[in-house]
């Protein structure tokens, strides 16, 4: 079928950690299945957090101890790829009848990827993404993926592919993904603004596909109990923002604000067809003539052993 219910779940993680956030998403269990939703796309660091506001004790030049002690609190709480977190996530995903894009902390050794991982019901944990380019002092405390980690999956709602954050400000980025044929794009976020609305509407219009965009929900910093350096107290820390559009641009529902909740459309793929019409971006609107894009998505390694048996 063509037709499908999908869906941005909006909402935040819990400053009481990993275990209460997961909590949280399973209790949207009962209104996803009954909603016929096929696709719920969750927003950016859900499980492990967005650490808005920490400084990790860093001055360029030097680091405070209590920095570090930060940066080990926050390891704790990210999670294993797979481990007992995704086996909870892949079920609910069963239970629900629908695909799960969310946004995780990842843990590799004692480095920290900020993550997009993908659930097919019935099937478990199918894929994963690694933000390629985390922004500003986010390079601080997360790594950097690679070329190896770009997938798109096959979904009852049809091709998806996500882009976290600001990773969808990336041109060449967008045109990889667009080649994948991505029919339904995800974007796991924290931006709350609305230019960030904005560039949702134009990927969904440039790309003709329907986009998902899911953001985190955060209360202001007092009433999280935590102090947040230059922050008004009494604005909230993330406010929402959560949409979907369809593959012209238009707004199908959304942009919800302050709150948590569930951002419903029915979207249909067979209209993609029709929107390229006139536009198709890497199709007979590209000039590979003129421009070219490589991307290399082999794994890479900082060490390889050679043995014997190799």
């Amino acid at each position: 079928m063509s037709k499908s219910k999908v869906a941005a779940l909006q909402i935040g993680s819990s400053p009481a950690g990993k275990a209460q956030t997961l909590e949280h998403i399973l209790s949207f269990e009962d209104q996803i299945r009954s909603s016929g939703i096929r696709l719920v796309v969750l927003p950016e660091a859900l499980l492990g957090g967005y650490p808005k506001g920490e400084t990790f004790g860093t001055r360029l030049g030097y680091r405070l101890p209590e920095g570090r002690a930060a940066f080990a609190r926050y390891y704790s709480n990210a999670i294993d790829v797979p481990g007992e977190e995704t086996q909870a996530l892949a079920d609910f995903s069963t239970r629900c009848g629908a695909s799960v894009v969310i946004g995780v902390i990842e843990r590799d050794g004692n480095t920290l990827y900020c993550t997009a991982l993908f659930f097919n019901p019935g099937e478990g944990l199918v894929a994963k993404h690694r933000k390629l380019m985390p922004t500003g002092t986010e390079r601080l405390i997360w790594g950097q993926g690679d070329g190896s980690t770009l997938p798109t999956v096959k979904t009852d709602t049809g091709n998806i592919g996500a882009a976290i954050c600001w990773e969808n400000h990336m041109p060449l980025l967008r045109t990889a993904m667009y080649a994948k044929g991505v029919q339904v794009w995800c974007a796991p976020t924290v931006d709350e603004r609305e230019i960030w609305q904005c560039s949702m509407r134009h990927i969904a219009h440039e790309g003709r596909c329907f986009v998902i965009s899911s953001c985190q929900v955060q209360p202001s910093p007092a009433q999280l109990g935590v102090k947040v350096a230059d922050w008004d107290d009494n604005r909230p820390l993330i406010n929402g923002g959560s949409l979907i559009v369809g593959p012209l641009g238009d707004v199908l529902a959304g942009p919800l604000h302050g709150e948590a909740g569930l951002v419903v459309a029915e979207i249909d793929t067979e209209e993609l067809t029709r929107a390229r019409y006139d536009f198709d971006v890497v199709g007979h609107y590209a000039r590979p003539d003129v421009f070219s894009l490589s991307v290399d998505e082999r794994r890479k390694r900082t060490v390889s052993f050679m043995t014997e048996q190799s």
